[in-house]
């Protein structure tokens, strides 16, 4: 790549045909028409970052909001107190220190069973006045109710509401890996909206969905129907938020699209997932919890008021004109003149355009397996999806057994969004794709194994929330480096197959974080193997920093060769810039 053109990179979206072309380069301010080849080379013309694209960030907000809360309400749903035992009704008379001590035998680490409760006839034993246990009494499990100390969670929710305890406790990560399951319906319903009928109906159609669902979710009285509403809300994630930041982000010009993509996450997304625990807490009442983060979802109904479609999808579909108008509305919000003749220009450009995304239709997924390195490459990015989509899932729904105040500590663990985004901006383009995503990863695995070596709170804690905030530099790199690594004619529907197996990996996770009722060390033995060995593949794969994007298949196959394994983008340019000074 010649020196004067400037790489841009953004975070890449895995819904059908929704993918950008994630590095372009930036055109200068003196381009001319003849220099007019898509829809970026308009930017100079019409701004790259005007008032008209900062209000288009900003009313990325309330979706940020909501993708936040689809996909983290649940927890604070489900969360169950740690102390419970088994109710009995003679009791309720006594204390409950007095009817604990009494009815509920003791284990061997010398705590009050949570299952299981003697086995006698309480009315003979209160008639007694018996106040101490006979541990020769015979014992048996819980019957349907339980006793619950609300001092860590202080709220009834809808596990301790129905008793999801003792052989029922794997409901709460049943019903989270049913969510995904309906993220994965999601995805393709969704993303086939978006290509048939725009992105603004696929965008409304999803957020209210999880509008719907979630209010009805407020009104289940059962495990299977939380669970389908669930799976009904699980529809809306993440396309709730993503088919808007891809909107926002084809309209900012390309040396503008890092900060967007990134910020909106870092800030928007971050923000609102900090507040859930604390919305919890004030309601102090799941339901009216889950009616809170539900019901905003319903503004998106105003969304064809107030956020263009994408003028990419208008020129695929060849209604150019619509596409031209949206422009014409940036140019004189940004107060900007464009002249007749450049539009014209562009207008026979955009009818090319179209030509190419009918071509583009003739490939398929299949075709990324056909030839041998860019099957690896493609295997490889599978796999490390899956790894990051599990590291970064597992962190986040693990925080409840930690041994600290799980709303203090999910916000403090959600909060490294922000330094880690903050960090991957100044860094990625300097230290590369390949190695800041090893790097990340395996800091990620190795701080999650520390956290089971150390005693449960503070100590194991810190660690965790430092390995949280390594995976989330992974995450952030993960679609980007899978985007620029495919060729363009299945780049699409690539990103959209690696982020299925994402959300089939995500199905995993519930469980994996419920073996902590097993032993607390085994979800972090589990996540930091998980992270070490997809940090370790992203080693097999090349370098894209720097590099144009493979435009067709056999570029795709080539892409890479000749590179050494510890070739690093500074270094690259240090070794470029002494050559130059040489000369």
């Amino acid at each position: 790549m010649e020196s004067h053109e400037k790489e841009t990179k953004v975070r890449g979206i895995g819904l059908d045909n929704l993918a950008l072309e994630l590095t372009t380069e930036a055109v200068a301010p003196q381009a001319t028409r003849s220099q007019l080849k898509d829809l970026d080379d308009l930017f100079p013309y019409i701004g790259d970052f005007g008032w008209y694209q900062r209000i288009l960030f900003l009313l990325m907000i309330p979706f940020g909001f909501f993708f936040a809360f689809v996909y983290f309400a649940q927890i604070f749903m489900t969360v169950v107190p740690e102390q419970h035992w088994c109710y009995v009704p003679e009791l309720m008379n006594l204390t409950v220190e007095e009817r604990r001590h009494l009815a509920i035998p003791m284990t061997k680490e010398n705590k009050y069973d949570r299952c299981k409760v003697y086995d006698v006839d309480w009315r003979k034993i209160l008639k007694s006045g018996l106040k101490q246990p006979d541990p020769s009494w015979p014992i048996r499990k819980c019957q349907d109710k339980w006793e619950f100390n609300f001092t860590d969670v202080p709220y009834e929710t809808i596990a301790s509401q129905l008793g999801w305890v003792c052989d029922k406790d794997n409901y709460g990560a049943t019903a989270q890996s049913i969510f995904f399951c309906g993220a994965i319906v999601g995805g393709l319903l969704f993303g086939w909206i978006a290509d048939k009928y725009g992105r603004i109906p696929a965008l409304v159609g999803t957020n209210m969905t999880g509008f719907l669902a979630g209010v009805g979710t407020a009104f289940t009285n059962s495990f299977w129907s939380f669970c389908l509403c669930r799976f009904l809300v699980g529809l809306a994630y993440d396309n709730c938020f993503i088919i808007m930041y891809i909107v926002v982000v084809e309209y900012v010009g390309p040396k503008w699209r890092t900060f967007v993509a990134n910020m909106s996450i870092a800030v928007f997304f971050t923000f609102a997932a900090c507040l859930l625990p604390w919305i919890a807490l004030g309601v102090a009442d799941w339901k009216v919890y889950t009616l809170i983060t539900s019901v905003p979802l319903v503004l998106s109904i105003l969304t064809p008021w107030v956020v263009p479609e994408s003028a990419r999808w208008l020129i695929s579909q060849g209604r150019i004109d619509e596409a031209i108008k949206i422009l014409r509305t940036c140019e004189r919000v940004n107060r900007r003149k464009i002249p007749e003749s450049v539009y014209k220009e562009f207008k026979d450009t955009a009818s090319e355009i179209a030509k190419s995304e009918q071509e583009i239709k003739n490939y398929s997924v299949l075709d990324l397996f056909r030839t041998p390195r860019l099957r690896r490459h493609s295997i490889l990015l599978l796999f490390i999806w899956m790894s990051i989509a599990m590291a970064f899932d597992g962190h986040v729904r693990n925080v409840g057994s930690l041994g600290l105040d799980i709303f203090l500590t999910f916000t403090v663990a959600t909060a490294t969004e922000f330094p880690a985004d903050v960090l991957l901006i100044v860094t990625l383009d300097i230290v590369g794709r390949r190695w800041l995503a090893f790097g990340s990863m395996v800091i990620s695995g190795i701080f999650s194994l520390l956290a089971t070596t150390v005693p449960l709170g503070i100590p194991s804690a810190s660690l965790a929330i430092v390995g949280r905030f390594s995976v989330n530099i992974s995450y952030n790199i993960g679609m980007q480096y899978a985007a620029e690594l495919l060729p363009t004619v299945v780049r699409a529907q690539g990103l959209a197959l690696i982020h299925m197996t994402g959300y089939v990996a995500t199905i995993l996770v519930p469980y994996i974080v419920y073996m902590a009722t097993i032993a607390t060390e085994i979800p972090l033995l589990i996540l930091g193997v998980i992270a070490i060995l997809g940090g370790c593949l992203c080693m097999c794969l090349p370098e894209s920093t720097g590099y144009d994007m493979p435009q067709t298949i056999k570029d795709g196959e080539e892409y890479g060769m000749g590179q050494k394994f510890w070739e690093m983008p500074c270094f690259s340019r240090k070794k470029q810039k002494a050559c130059a000074d040489m000369s």
